[in-house]
This record gives C-alpha cells, structure tokens and sequence, in this order.
C-alpha cells in the first residue's frame, strides 16, 4: 500500500505559477509510474501529465503542453508538477496517482491504470 500527499496549491492570478509536490510512503518508489490529474467542478477527472518509473519519459495533456512540467526526485520519493501561465480553467482538485505495474519507461495516461491516488490539492486560478 502506497500514500500519496500531494501539497502546494493555492490560490494565483492568472499568468502566475505554482509548484505542487506529491510524496510518496514507499521505500520503492522507483517502481512506480506516476501521473497528475484534476477534477474541476461537475467535470469528470482528466488527466494532466504522467512520467514514467525512470523520470525519462514525459507526456501532457494537450491543454497543458508547454505550460506545464512534470518530475520525479526517486531519492525524495516525490513526483512535482511545475505549472506555470496558470489560466482560470486550470482550477481543479489536483490528484496525484501510482501506478505499479509498468516498464522502467512506460507512461501511463489513463485513471483505471492508476492503483493508488492521493486526497488531492486545490488550485484556483482568478482572472
């Protein structure tokens, strides 16, 4: 069983930036691919950016392409998502999520992959 806590969101203005975290209790956490997803209000949750085990494969929602960076820090056991050119339509509940049954280089960009999903952060954007 992994926990996952994500941290770092708030509120910005548009055009602004924040950094969220997403620790991870396992001593393993290079077995894990992880992802970010969000869930605005009275939408179903979407997925945002994923890496893989290795932190060499990357891939992102076209919405957030070039706009957004996923990383991982294996030695902190922490996956970030680095979001800056923040627009209203960013706001959501972030979630991070594990998923323990991929290749070294695999990335995964679908929820039913995803075993294990943090509580979430908020994120609001105001224009």
């Amino acid at each position: 069983q992994v926990q996952l806590v994500e941290s770092g969101g708030g509120l910005v203005q548009a055009g602004g930036s924040l950094r969220l975290s997403c620790a991870a209790s396992t001593r393993t956490f290079s077995n894990y691919a992880m992802g970010w997803f969000r869930q605005a209000p009275g939408k179903e949750r979407e997925f945002v950016a994923a890496i893989s085990r290795s932190g060499d494969n990357t891939y992102y929602a076209d919405s957030v392409k070039g706009r957004f960076t996923i990383s991982r820090d294996n030695a902190k056991n922490t996956v970030y998502l680095q979001m800056n050119s923040l627009k209203p339509d960013d706001t959501a509940v972030y979630y991070c999520a594990a998923d323990p049954h991929q290749g070294y280089f695999f990335v995964v960009t679908t929820t039913r992959e995803y075993d294990y999903w943090g509580q979430g952060t908020q994120v609001t954007v105001s224009s």
